[in-house]
């Protein structure tokens, strides 16, 4: 019986090399929108071809060595077997060593690529099998890849924080599954209209609240020239001036955001950063995120305040799924943790250029949203009771928390990249009526295509047919008609024409 179970193992060496093979190959194919068909053909050399082809080849060479009369100890179809181990194991470690984050980022978020529509249970079973195999992969990404940041940080926590439970009430639990958001009931008569605050004076909610509005603290509107001298004479004049400690936070995030402007230049070179600590980007007014971060955190050691440096990789619009390097900050308000990004509160990239964009979209954003944009080196930093792998933070689709303030929830699709024949659809949930633009901007430059939307409350949204190619589907919002529409989130379409 242990013989016949080997053998059957032996024998499973040549389905299971090959499929895991052509797996890799195929599914980095899908990601990258290459020829998935051609890929799979391709497979036929790993399993028979090559192995077959090596073992004849051997074979002839072996006969012509007639004054030598060695006695096989393989059979034939044992030999195969070897080969097409050998053959596999060259291949995989070949892609593996080359392309380790590639390969991860692939499998993991388009390992199911052939399963694509598919709605069978037996479907959604080898779905969550693939992709928890892709998960246990983590670590291959984790080796290769080094935060380009990280070592431009002055201080790391000492320590991770633990899981902070989520009330059961918490509206931002899982942006995903949100239970259905009500309609507004529409008016019956007019509301009276409130009496507009001071401009110097800016109304905003006590406590580390989200979404908040996006008005500039009055301690620093208010801040004078003598107060601006130091790091040390900014924290002073904050702590002087606002006593409650999420209203503090605020007011030292929104001093960074303002008081610096992103380095641009040293971002696109990416191979060279001028000094990012503290007491070098406030004398100089330009940082990259670690710049900012570090800032924050030495604004807070002032204040009294406890902030900390979190590093990981975040995305944004018109980046890969799996992220970039990128440094943030976490700040404790009344014994909780909360997350905090002021570099990309400050504005945005356009042309190659900083474009100053003051909003506070990700001050003290619940833990969940800013899990779709940021994913932390050390999960606890995540600050969920069950932390995301990479794998799974990779697949979700990449919506900015502004989306999920507007009340928007996407529908369909529930995944960061798909492939279309020619026209892509999405719908999505828009209970609150928010004016929506999509596009979709093809990756060679070309002119955007106007995706078409109907309905107001549920939004059907209809791109194409578009021709072969990459396109980044981006979702704006506004909540007047003529108004400045903001981006909110984007999916990546794989148009194979």
């Amino acid at each position: 019986m242990l013989f016949w179970i080997f053998r059957a193992i032996w024998a499973a060496v040549v389905v299971v090399a090959p499929a895991l093979g052509v797996w890799v190959a195929s599914s980095l194919a899908a990601y990258r929108n290459g020829p998935v068909w051609l890929v799979c053909a391709a497979g036929l050399l790993l399993f028979p071809i090559v192995p077959v082809a090596w073992d004849m080849l051997s074979e002839l060479l072996r006969r012509r060595r007639a004054h030598r009369r060695d006695r096989r100890v393989l059979t034939a179809w044992d030999r195969i077997v070897l080969r097409t181990l050998v053959v596999n194991l060259a291949v995989l470690t070949a892609l593996l060593w080359s392309r380790p984050e590639a390969v991860f980022t692939a499998i993991s978020t388009r390992g199911d690529w052939f399963l694509e529509g598919a709605e069978h249970p037996l479907a959604g079973r080898a779905r969550a099998g693939l992709l928890q195999a892709a998960d246990g992969l983590q670590w291959l990404y984790e080796a290769a890849h080094d935060n380009q940041y990280a070592e431009l940080i002055e201080t790391r926590p000492a320590e991770a924080p633990a899981p902070q439970p989520v009330p059961e009430d918490d509206a931002w639990s899982d942006p995903w599954e949100r239970p259905p958001q009500p309609s507004p009931a529409p008016a019956t008569e007019p509301a009276p209209t409130p009496e507009p605050a001071p401009a110097s004076e800016p109304q905003a909610a006590s406590g580390a609240a989200w979404p908040s509005p996006a008005e500039v603290h009055p301690a620093v509107l208010a801040m004078p020239a003598e107060a601006r001298s130091s790091i040390d004479a900014v924290g002073r004049h904050l702590a002087a001036s606002e006593p409650d400690p999420a209203r503090r936070i605020k007011a030292i995030h929104d001093f960074v955001a303002t008081h610096l402007a992103y380095d641009a230049a040293s971002y696109l070179n990416r191979n060279v950063y001028p000094d990012q600590r503290a007491e070098a980007v406030f004398a100089s007014r330009l940082a990259v995120c670690a710049g900012y971060a570090n800032l924050m955190r030495a604004i807070a050691a002032v204040t009294g305040d406890e902030v900390v440096v979190v590093v990981g990789d975040a995305r944004g619009l018109s980046r890969e799924v799996e992220g970039e390097s990128h440094a943030w900050n976490a700040a404790r308000v009344d014994g909780r943790w909360y997350l905090i990004d002021a570099t990309w509160d400050s504005g945005h990239l356009k042309d190659g250029a900083f474009v100053r964009e003051y909003r506070t979209d990700y001050l003290f954003v619940p833990p969940a949203l800013i899990g779709v944009t940021h994913f932390p080196e050390e999960p606890a930093w995540q600050l969920r009771e069950q932390p995301l792998t990479r794998g799974e933070f990779a697949r979700q689709p990449m919506m900015r928390p502004k989306f999920f303030a507007d009340g928007l929830q996407l529908v369909e699709p529930r995944r960061s990249q798909v492939t279309v024949a020619g026209e892509f659809a999405m719908s999505l949930d828009n209970p609150r009526g928010r004016n929506l633009i999509v596009k979709a901007v093809p990756e060679d430059s070309s002119p955007a295509v106007e995706c078409e939307l109907t309905g107001t409350r549920a939004v059907s949204v209809s791109c194409g047919p578009l021709q072969k190619g990459t396109y980044a589907v981006r979702i704006y919002t506004s909540p007047t008609l003529y108004g400045t529409y903001q981006g909110v989130g984007e999916l990546q379409v794989h148009a194979s024409g």
